[in-house]
């Protein structure tokens, strides 16, 4: 399983590639952005953790973007405290996942780990239509929703949202994504719709904060991310 790390910094790539070389993965790198692009090209990485604020042109954005055009490898993004926006931008950019600097091997190694749970589900195809997460039941197929063997009844919507977010578990959807699939591009800077439907949404699934009980989970400033499937 190969693995393409992408950053500027030259420690930060040798703790990377140390790192993840001792969970067992095979790890190239490089430096800058033509750099990567050429390295997913002649390689073909199974995943390519990238920087996002690469030193020169092309930055990570750039990079992921040029990416989506001819490939699905996976990508983790990395960015510093702060960096919301260029978040947002790199995940409707195509991106899969994002780590805020600083971070932990053990929390990167469980994000390769989810993505590629993720991509592979996707690659199969075998998924049976129906998810099942604690008392929540979703058929795809029969657009039901059922909360402890109780049928919920969605508007629309509604139903849209909870499709989206939980057709890609443990994936952020970013709330232009949203806005985009459920509503249209043109309401693309209406992110306050998002938040009044998943609110109502949440009640109606019956969320308990106090215990425990989340399906739908907040990504601040950035939008939301379905429970993950182990």
């Amino acid at each position: 399983m190969l693995i393409l790390v992408v950053d500027d910094e030259p420690q930060i790539r040798k703790l990377l590639q140390i790192g993840l070389s001792g969970y067992g993965y095979e790890v190239i790198t490089a430096a800058d952005g033509q750099e990567a692009l050429t390295s997913a090209a002649q390689h073909s990485p199974t995943l390519i953790v990238l920087d996002i604020t690469l030193g020169s042109q092309p930055d990570g954005l750039h990079v992921c973007k040029n990416l989506r055009e001819w490939s699905q490898i996976p990508v983790i993004i990395l960015s510093v405290m702060g960096e919301e926006k260029t978040k947002v931008l790199a995940l409707d950019a195509g991106a899969d996942d994002y780590l805020t600097k600083p971070f932990g091997m053990e929390e990167l190694r469980a994000r390769i780990q989810a993505v590629l749970r993720r991509s592979a589900m996707g690659a199969s195809g075998s998924s049976s239509g129906q998810i099942q997460i604690g008392a929540l039941c979703v058929d795809f197929v029969g657009r039901r929703v059922e909360v402890e063997g109780q049928e919920v009844h969605l508007t629309p919507t509604e139903y849209e949202i909870l499709r989206l977010l939980a057709s890609n578990p443990g994936k952020i959807i970013t709330h232009r994504m949203i806005l985009a699939q459920v509503w249209g591009p043109e309401y693309g800077e209406m992110s306050h719709y998002v938040r009044l439907y998943v609110s109502q949404l949440r009640r109606k699934l019956r969320e308990n904060p106090a215990a425990g009980l989340r399906y739908i989970l907040n990504e601040p400033g950035v939008g939301y991310r379905f429970v993950d499937i182990e």
